[in-house]
This record gives structure tokens, C-alpha cells and sequence, in this order.
């Protein structure tokens, strides 16, 4: 297959859906030869949570690049490209690569009673990829959950677990205590497990899931005093968590790399500041769920004070909308809602409704489009002399990059 046929093989799985469970990728790793518990490979960090998962394997990857490790990064949803959840020392995987790694991965299915999802195919081949490229060290991310994710396959060297909060209810349970458990699902005996501070019903679950399994257990509690490129406070404690990770794997890393590292780290979408076409600051980010806009709301008063934007929204309709709205409320000078070009997104008079049921005095435009949401954000702010805040998902975070860039998102449901 070529690039295009491979991509669009793997995209024709999405209707599958998310299936959690770990027969598939269990019997794909076996199938290409990946050895699931590296006794003398690459040092695996495993790292799962509700927000700051990107943003914590981000530093562990700048980090370790910075000392001289020949890294290996798994995340997801990607923003523009497909190419950008998998990444070998900050490098995306070449299309000629994803071409040849899902022909094979075809051939190995072609048959199987249960197809695999898109995220099995998608681990699959990054995993298989790390390997052929001798990765010295391997970040990987949760996509949903833990205990039942694919990710889960392997046995890394350390496992994490950041900020934990309400999100993927459907699937992982409806109380924070439940998350927890599916969360802790990673943790595996003998194998270290660290954690950023969690709210009590869910700290209790991750203590005791840890001494069930026989996992030693410890907190990262304590901000970093150093300096960390990305905005926000609650990045200091993502870092933190970075640095409790790496020493619960015991890696010697010099303390110029750790500073070099969070001072140079990159995580697209999430309080990413640029300039627009039109001279207008775009700040994009991702904020998907209650707790995550809450957290938006909190650094931007951090970094612009008291001074509000524009808001362009775009929410998928599986999340909680209403309550991603009226954290959203009191930021915002005026909202212009549109859809995000997926199969799960909220229409724009059904956000727009959430919209002015939280902020009835704060105007309000539908829009068809983010390419019409962008030019008309662009325009309000332009007149108001204000800056434009592009939030609610990270899928239209990517189709604003793409638009940025002269080009359409390669478009994902996962």
C-alpha cells in the first residue's frame, strides 16, 4: 500500500468504534515480534489520566532527548497529521514507514473474527516501529482508560497517573472512584507507580489498587520551582511528575538536561500563543472536558490578567457541553460556536443553546464552519481590540493549525 491507501485502511476501521481489551493488541505484539517486557530494551514509561497525560510524556521525551536518549513518543488524537502520534527523537514517522508498517500489520489480520480497532492498528505500529528504530527509551500514552488499553500490552518501567477528573463517563464509570480504578489499571506488580495529588475518593483507589498489585506507590506533590515552558501552573506539577518518573526508574539524568528539557519542551494545543493572518494573538487550546476548561480559565488569568477574548468554540457532543460551557462563561467577551469536523460533534445551535444558557448577556454567533468561525473570531476581536481564544476540543484545535497552515486536518474520530 501507499501512504494514502495505508491511512485510508486504517481510518475505514474507525467505525468499529473503541473496544477495550487487550486480546488483540496482546496477540498483534506477539504476531510482530515485540517483545512486551523488555528486560534489557528500551526503558518504557506508561503514563495515564484524565488531564495532562500529553503534557507530562512531552517533558519525559525533551528530557531524555536533551541527555542524550534516543527517544520514542506515542500519544494521541493527533492535531494536523496523523504522523504526529509517533515520533522517534521528535521526529514524526515517515509516510513511506506508516505505509510499509500497516501493509504488514494488514497481512497479519487479513481474517482475524475480530478486527482490531484503529487504536490497536495505531499501537501496533508504533510499537513495532520503536523497535525497528532502536528506541532507548519509549513514552507512551493512554488513549482511554488503562486497564483495558492497548497501551496496556506492555510492561514498562514506571507507571503514572496525572490529574484524574470526570471525562469518557460511557465507558469508564460514573463516579471518580471508578475512573480511578480503570486509570490504576496500568499499575503492575513490582513496577513503580507515581501520581500528581488526586481528590480523596480517587488517591484512596490509587493506594490501594498499588498495594493490591504490589506496586511501590508515591506522590509527586511539590510544584517545580524550575523554570517550564509550557503556560500554566499546573504545568510545574506535570513536571513534577516527569521528574518523579524518572526517578522512580533510577535513570542518571544530568540536571542540565532537566532544565534543558522543560525549557524547550513543545506541546502543540494546549496554550499554544500565535500570531494570526491577520496580526490578531490566537491562543489555541484544547480544553476537552469540565476540569480541563477550568484549568484554561485559571492560566489565562494567569498570563493576561483580567482581560478577556474571543472565544471560538467547538465541543464533541459525548462530552459534558453544558458544564464545558459555564466554565467557560465568565472568560469570554463574546463566543462564536461552530461545529468540529467529526462524527461526534456538537451541531452549533445545540452548542450555541449551552452557550447562552450559561452566559445569557454574552453575545453569541453560530457559524458553519471553523474556517467561518476563525475569520469572523478574527474580525470581532480585530474591532474589539482583543485577543482570539480557540478552545473546547482538540479536534478543532488541529483543523485551526491545518487552516493556519494552508492545508485540512487529516480528520480522526480517536
Amino acid at each position: 500500500m501507499t501512504y494514502k491507501e495505508a491511512i485510508a485502511w486504517l481510518y475505514a476501521t474507525q467505525p468499529v468504534g473503541i473496544k477495550l481489551g487487550l486480546e488483540n493488541i496482546t496477540r498483534l505484539v506477539r504476531a510482530l515480534g515485540i517483545d512486551p517486557a523488555p528486560a534489557h530494551g528500551p526503558v518504557i514509561f506508561h503514563i495515564a489520566g484524565t488531564n495532562g497525560k500529553g503534557s507530562v510524556c512531552a517533558m519525559l521525551d525533551a528530557i531524555c532527548r536533551a541527555a542524550g536518549k534516543r527517544t520514542a513518543l506515542f500519544t494521541s488524537p493527533h492535531l494536523v497529521t496523523f504522523r504526529e502520534r509517533i515520533r522517534v527523537n521528535g521526529a514524526p514517522i515517515p509516510e513511506a514507514d506508516i505505509a510499509a508498517g500497516l501493509t504488514r500489520i494488514r497481512e497479519i489480520v487479513s481474517g482475524w473474527p475480530a478486527h482490531p480497532t484503529f487504536f490497536e492498528l495505531t499501537t501496533a505500529l508504533a510499537l513495532a516501529w520503536f523497535q525497528e528504530q532502536r528506541a532507548e527509551v519509549i513514552v507512551l500514552e493512554t488513549g482511554l482508560g488503562g486497564r483495558l488499553d492497548a497501551t496496556n500490552a506492555l510492561t514498562p518501567a514506571v507507571t503514572a497517573i496525572t490529574s484524574l477528573s470526570m471525562d469518557h463517563r460511557q465507558y469508564l464509570g460514573e463516579t471518580l472512584a471508578a475512573i480511578a480504578a480503570e486509570k490504576a489499571g496500568i499499575f503492575k506488580p513490582g513496577v513503580p507507580a507515581v501520581s500528581t495529588p488526586q481528590p480523596p475518593e480517587a488517591a484512596r483507589v490509587l493506594e490501594e489498587t498499588a498495594a493490591r498489585v504490589g506496586a511501590s506507590f508515591a506522590w509527586a506533590a511539590e510544584p517545580v520551582t524550575r523554570e517550564v515552558a509550557l503556560a500554566g501552573s499546573h504545568q510545574r506539577l506535570n513536571a513534577a511528575l516527569a521528574l518523579a518518573i524518572l526517578e522512580a526508574a533510577r535513570m542518571p539524568i544530568p540536571q542540565a538536561a532537566i532544565t534543558q528539557g522543560l525549557q524547550s519542551v513543545i506541546w502543540p494545543g494546549r496554550f499554544q500563543r500565535i500570531a494570526g493572518p491577520t496580526g490578531i494573538p490566537l491562543i489555541l487550546d484544547g480544553a476537552h472536558n469540565e476540569s480541563a476548561a477550568s484549568r484554561l480559565v485559571q492560566t489565562w488569568a494567569e498570563v493576561y490578567g483580567e482581560e478577556r477574548p474571543v472565544l471560538l468554540l467547538g465541543v464533541l457532543r459525548d462530552k459534558d457541553v453544558p458544564a464545558i460551557c459555564r466554565e467557560l462563561a465568565p472568560l469570554a467577551a463574546e463566543f462564536v460556536v461552530t461545529p468540529v469536523h467529526s462524527i461526534r460533534t456538537c451541531d452549533a445551535p445545540a452548542l450555541a443553546q449551552c452557550v447562552r444558557a450559561a452566559a445569557p448577556a454574552t453575545p453569541c454567533l453560530e457559524v458553519r464552519s471553523a474556517a467561518e468561525g476563525l475569520q469572523r473570531a478574527q474580525a470581532a476581536a480585530q474591532a474589539s481590540g482583543r485577543r482570539v481564544l480557540i478552545t473546547g476540543s482538540l479536534f478543532l484545535v488541529g483543523e485551526v493549525l491545518a487552516l493556519l497552515q494552508g492545508g485540512t486536518a487529516e480528520a480522526s474520530a480517536q
